[in-house]
């Protein structure tokens, strides 16, 4: 049974869907106004993860990720840069999809977009009005009366007297209580609006996800993920316009993903230390950074720094060097080579599946997988055929998959495998010269770059450490 830590109650429980064998999943995607960074990739590759494992243990998982395209940001900079608003959201809309393309990210079955959501915007505001909870004021904004919810606060475990002391009202709002939040804005020169009943304007930014999970999904869905950074006001505020306007529980399991942090500072445009996809993938193959959050607790802070980005690349070479091909033949392998690997494929699928039903603890299963390829090469080394080792490549790779790995070998000169290879004979014609010196200190080399080399009875074999 799988167990998910769920932020509304503060602890882990079994995960139980609504409909049988299918998960209505909703995920907070970008407000599109710049070049994706590094961060927004995190948050991406840990709810596919969380996607493909639930998809491996049978559910059929309904992920909606939404495109945030009318907002303050967006509108700002578009006015700077002399260009349609929507020119520039779409430009960063198809730079997202294919951001998440080459990442290997699997496509979300709907990806809705503000824009074209306005009716649904509209008429869930008109209901909250109707239900008591929304007012509109003079200006032509309206509102949501927080008062009128008993519940709010409920998801960040906030009092509203307490979030009162820390409020102010600014001059052009004209709310009844410091903590009302907008879900209609009157228009204002220089943006784009929509005609509704209190005249032009847009939508504020939390009614957007309501309205749009509501048409994708339904009145009640059972996961709702974002980062740690929208517990509070966005997913709070969601959660309290959504179960006033529907009378139901909105989502059952809140997921929220720890921040990245670059040199232990969040990433953040204001510090001026973003790294785009785009340069991270120019540099490294995606595989990296989906390894560097599989190494950790999804819901932890995750250092992004070249010591750990090479350690992520460093176990991917590792994971590698179990799908080499063996190099004995039927003639010249030992029977008890191969004789522990189909007990080996048993216990590694129960681990696997023991720590991702944890709470998708991935860095334990890729403990259970490191195991497995110490053991696919100690088969190796000692003679198994491939014959004898393919099941167990063929599991890893299943297993592997399911994390969303490609593991493709490197191209080029660069072949890391390839390279370790010509070494290795140069050093097998170095130890019949009896120049055991030069043999050792190939060896060492190896070693101090992460590769052990081990002589045996079939010849030399490597593997990474």
């Amino acid at each position: 049974m799988i167990r998910l830590y769920n932020t509304l109650t503060r602890k882990k429980e079994e995960l139980q869907t609504i409909d049988p064998g299918v998960v209505k999943m909703y995920v907070c995607g970008p407000t599109v106004y710049n070049d994706a960074h590094v961060g927004h990739a995190m948050s991406s590759l840990v709810f596919d993860i969380i996607r493909r494992y639930l998809q491996y243990r049978g559910y059929d998982v309904q992920h909606v990720m939404n495109y945030t395209d009318v907002d303050d940001k967006i509108i700002r900079r578009a006015n700077e840069m002399g260009i349609d608003p929507f020119a520039l959201s779409r430009k960063y809309i198809q730079d997202f999809d294919q951001n998440l393309d080459d990442l290997n990210i699997l496509p979300a079955t709907a990806k809705p977009q503000v824009s074209k959501t306005m009716p649904q915007i509209i008429s869930f505001v008109e209901g909250l009005i109707q239900r008591g909870y929304a007012y509109p004021a003079p200006n032509g904004d309206v509102y949501f009366r927080v008062t009128k919810d008993e519940d709010y606060g409920k998801l960040s475990a906030r009092k509203l007297d307490d979030m009162q002391a820390g409020a102010r009202i600014e001059v052009e709002e004209q709310k009844e209580h410091p903590m009302d939040f907008a879900l209609w804005k009157a228009a204002k020169p220089g943006e784009p609006f929509w005609d509704s009943p209190w005249g032009q304007g847009r939508p504020g930014w939390h009614i957007e996800c309501s309205a749009m999970n509501l048409h994708e999904l339904g009145e009640q869905i059972d996961i709702h993920g974002g980062g740690n950074d929208l517990i509070f006001p966005h997913h709070e505020n969601e959660i309290a316009q959504t179960e006033s306007y529907t009378g139901k529980p909105f989502a059952r399991y809140w997921m929220h993903n720890g921040m990245l942090q670059l040199g232990g500072e969040k990433m953040s445009k204001s510090l001026g230390n973003i790294v785009s996809i785009k340069e991270f993938l120019e540099k490294r193959d995606s595989d990296v950074m989906r390894m560097l959050v599989l190494n950790g607790s999804y819901r932890a802070p995750l250092i992004f720094n070249e010591e750990t980005l090479d350690a992520a690349e460093k176990g991917l070479e590792r994971i590698k060097s179990a799908l080499r091909p063996a190099t004995a033949t039927g003639a010249d392998s030992t029977a008890e080579a191969a004789a522990s690997l189909p007990a080996t494929i048993q216990t590694v699928q129960t681990a696997f599946t023991e720590a991702m039903d944890d709470d998708f603890n991935s860095a334990g299963a890729l403990g259970a997988i490191f195991d497995f390829v110490r053991a696919i090469n100690s088969a190796r080394d000692a003679g198994a055929t491939q014959a004898q080792m393919q099941p167990a490549q063929d599991l890893l790779r299943t297993l592997t998959g399911v994390f969303g790995l490609r593991l493709a070998a490197k191209s080029g000169t660069g072949d890391a495998d390839k390279f370790i290879d010509l070494l290795l004979e140069v050093r097998a014609e170095v130890r019949k010269q009896k120049l055991w010196a030069l043999s050792d200190l190939i060896r060492d080399r190896l070693k101090e770059n992460g590769v052990s080399v081990e002589d045996g009875k079939q010849g030399s074999a490597w593997r990474y450490l």
